[in-house]
């Protein structure tokens, strides 16, 4: 994919510009809300497609799941329901290299996660997501390390035991956690503030941007900086969608994309200090963690964990 590199965000619906007649309209939902890079990125993306497209295609932004769920919008999608969401590692459920966005321990820092993602096995995912799940990536979104909150330090795999906790619908997950001693639970994203509050679980893990958009500093009170995965998420459009626009005009949509892929880049690394402060402010205590000893106790677990089809890379990752 290269040069369209980057990903999702959403809210509020943007208009065409120009005076041209709209041929078109895209729905792109998403989980992240209002401030979040992602969709601060899909606005941007939403403008740059009106005016590329000189108003032809309309770009619709749907923040907070007011679209569907993710795996809803992507079986809509495939359906022809749906248009375009945001979406990264639970496209495995349809093609097994999209484990590869989301592997723990496997990237050391954001450039060697932009080499993977942006090189011939970034290439190789795209493939499958498209032929196997009938859903096109068009830039990518890198996501901040994935970190663990509770309400309570976690500083090593021992600190797990027998806590209840929220994952993705991502099986790599769910095995990653139990061979970390937690009972892992996986439930949608919209329904983790809930459950945390009434206590049916007890910890959730994602980025920073995704914890403080989701208000769980009023249902946690620690985050565990495991930084478990370092990933990337797509933004994609339905395949059926895209073979329906003209040629001219995917070639503006992608010109729209990598030009927001580079926005999203930017505010995502302006934000992560600035979100870091803003839980402390609002009383989150963080720790640094054995992050080694969870890679250790996490290893083997990830390389059973992963398609066949994929182990070797896998492997060869953790080798680096």
């Amino acid at each position: 994919m290269g040069t369209l590199k980057m990903l999702m965000a959403g809210a509020a619906i943007a208009l065409p510009l120009g005076a041209a007649a709209q041929d078109m309209t895209l729905k792109l939902g998403h989980l992240a809300n209002e401030a979040n890079s992602w969709h601060k990125a899909s606005m941007l993306f939403a403008e740059e497609v009106a005016k590329r497209t000189e108003g032809r295609i309309a770009v619709e932004v749907y923040p907070n799941d007011s679209l569907g769920r993710e795996i809803d919008l992507i079986n809509g999608m495939q359906l022809g329901t749906v248009e375009m969401t945001i979406t990264g590692e639970s496209l495995q459920n349809w093609a097994p290299m999209a484990a590869l966005l989301a592997i723990p321990y496997a990237h050391a820092s954001l450039e060697e996660m932009d080499a993977v993602a942006s090189g011939e096995i970034g290439d190789q995912i795209e493939a499958q997501i498209i032929e196997r799940a009938q859903v096109r990536p068009i830039a990518y979104f890198a996501r901040g390390p994935r970190n663990l909150t509770a309400n309570k330090a976690i500083t090593t795999p021992a600190d797990l035991a027998g806590i209840r906790m929220r994952v993705p619908n991502v099986p790599l997950f769910v095995d990653t956690w139990s061979a970390l001693g937690a009972q892992p639970t996986p439930m949608a994203f919209s329904e983790v503030f809930t459950s945390l509050q009434n206590g049916t679980i007890a910890a959730q893990e994602n980025p920073l941007a995704l914890i403080q958009s989701a208000s769980f500093n009023e249902v946690q009170s620690h985050v565990n900086l495991t930084e478990h995965v370092r990933g990337w998420i797509y933004l994609t459009v339905a395949e059926q969608v895209w073979q329906q626009i003209p040629e001219q005009d995917q070639a503006h949509i992608l010109e729209a994309a990598a030009v927001a892929q580079q926005f999203e880049r930017e505010q995502f690394l302006k934000d992560e200090d600035l979100i870091r402060a803003d839980l402390e402010q609002k009383g989150m205590t963080f720790h640094e963690v054995d992050q080694a000893a969870f890679a250790e106790a996490s290893q083997k677990a990830v390389i059973d964990g992963v398609d066949e089809s994929i182990r070797p890379i896998v492997q060869e990752m953790f080798a680096n």
